[in-house]
C-alpha cells in the first residue's frame, strides 16, 4: 500500500512539474504583440519543438472559439510535452490576447497570417534550448504553415493536419454544392471577382458571412494560395493526416497534398474527426453539439502516436 502511495505521489509530482513549465511568450511585430504559450518539458539536452498554427476564423492557441470548446491544439501541445517535445501555440492576430494586434481589419491580409508563422519560426530558432523546429497546421493553420515554411530555411519538418489541399475558393464553391443554382448564380461570380482582385460593393446583407466588404481583401490574399504547389515546394520531412469522419476538410485534399510532394506521408486516420476526436458520426450538426463542444474529450490515439513517432524520427 505504502509503495502504490509512493508511485501515485511520484506521478502527481512529474505532472505538476511538466504543467508548471507552460509560460506565455511574446512576438513582437510592429502592429502588435503576439500573445502564446510555450510549454517546455523537463530536459538535459536540446529538444525539438513544434510551433502549432490554429485554424480559421476567430480559433484560439488552444483550439476553441465562441461556438466550439475542445481544447485540442492545447491537447496537442499537453501530449508531445509527454514525450519531451516542447511547442509554442498562440492566439492569431486579431484573436484572444492577440486582438490589439489586429489593426484595421480591412486592411488584413492572408500573408499577416504567414508572416506571423515565419516569424515565430525565426524567433525560436534564436532559442538555445531546441534542436529542431516542426510547424503543425491545423486546418488553414496548415496553408499558413506551408507559406510560412518557404519563407524561411529555420525549419526542419511539416505536419499538415486536416489541411485543405486545394484553393479556399474551389473549397467554398464545394461547400456551396447543395444550395439552390439561383443562389450559385450569384455567388459564383462574385469568388471569381474577389479571386482576380475586384471589389464587390454592393454585397446583400445575406452573404455578408462569406463577402462582407472588410474582409474581401484578405479573400482576395488568400484564394491566390494553391496548397499544392505550396507543399510541392518544401524540401524537408512532411506527415500528412486525415481523419475518415471529418465533416470540413474531406481525405481527397490530404491526397493531393501527398501526390503533389510524393515524399510525405500520408495516414488516414480512422473514425478521427476535424476536431481530432474519435467519432463514428458524418453529421456535422451533431458533431458540432457533441464532439466539438467536449473539452475533456481526449485526442485520438493514433494521432498522438502518428506525430510523436514523426517529430523525434526527423533527423535520424
Amino acid at each position: 500500500m505504502k509503495q502504490t502511495i509512493l508511485a501515485l505521489a511520484f506521478v502527481f509530482l512529474s505532472i505538476i512539474k511538466l504543467t508548471a513549465q507552460e509560460e506565455l511568450i511574446t512576438l513582437k511585430t510592429i502592429s502588435g504583440n503576439i500573445e502564446g504559450s510555450i510549454l517546455v518539458p523537463p530536459a538535459k539536452e536540446k529538444i525539438p519543438i513544434v510551433l502549432i498554427i490554429a485554424g480559421s476564423g476567430p480559433t484560439d492557441r488552444d483550439g476553441n472559439n465562441s461556438n466550439m470548446s475542445n481544447n485540442s491544439l492545447k491537447m496537442i501541445a499537453e501530449e508531445l510535452a509527454k514525450s519531451g517535445i516542447a511547442s509554442v501555440r498562440y492566439d492569431k492576430r486579431g484573436i484572444g490576447a492577440s486582438s490589439d494586434a489586429a489593426g484595421d481589419v480591412s486592411a488584413m491580409r492572408f500573408e499577416n497570417m504567414s508572416d506571423d508563422a515565419r516569424n515565430w519560426i525565426d524567433f525560436l530558432s534564436k532559442d538555445k534550448r531546441f534542436s529542431k523546429i516542426i510547424v503543425a497546421g491545423h486546418s488553414e493553420g496548415s496553408l499558413v504553415g506551408m507559406v510560412a515554411l518557404n519563407a524561411t530555411k529555420n525549419g526542419a519538418g511539416f505536419i499538415s493536419i486536416a489541411g485543405a489541399g486545394r484553393a479556399a475558393d474551389v473549397i467554398i464553391k464545394e461547400q456551396l454544392g447543395n444550395v439552390p443554382q439561383e443562389v450559385k448564380n450569384i455567388v459564383y461570380p462574385m469568388l471569381e471577382k474577389i479571386k482576380k482582385g475586384d471589389t464587390i460593393p454592393n454585397v446583400p446583407p445575406m452573404l455578408y458571412s462569406l463577402f462582407h466588404p472588410s474582409m474581401q481583401g484578405y479573400l482576395t490574399s488568400w484564394f491566390k494560395y494553391d496548397p499544392q504547389l505550396e507543399i510541392k515546394k518544401l524540401k524537408m520531412p512532411i506527415l500528412i493526416l486525415q481523419g475518415t469522419t471529418d465533416v470540413q476538410v474531406k481525405e481527397v485534399d490530404a491526397e493531393l497534398l501527398q501526390k503533389s510532394n510524393p515524399k510525405a506521408k500520408l495516414k488516414i486516420i480512422k473514425n478521427m474527426n476535424h476536431v481530432l476526436k474519435d467519432c463514428e458520426i458524418m453529421d456535422k450538426k451533431t458533431q458540432m453539439e457533441t464532439v466539438y463542444n467536449e473539452p475533456t474529450l481526449p485526442l485520438n490515439k493514433e494521432f498522438i502516436k502518428e506525430i510523436t513517432e514523426f517529430i523525434l524520427n526527423i533527423g535520424k
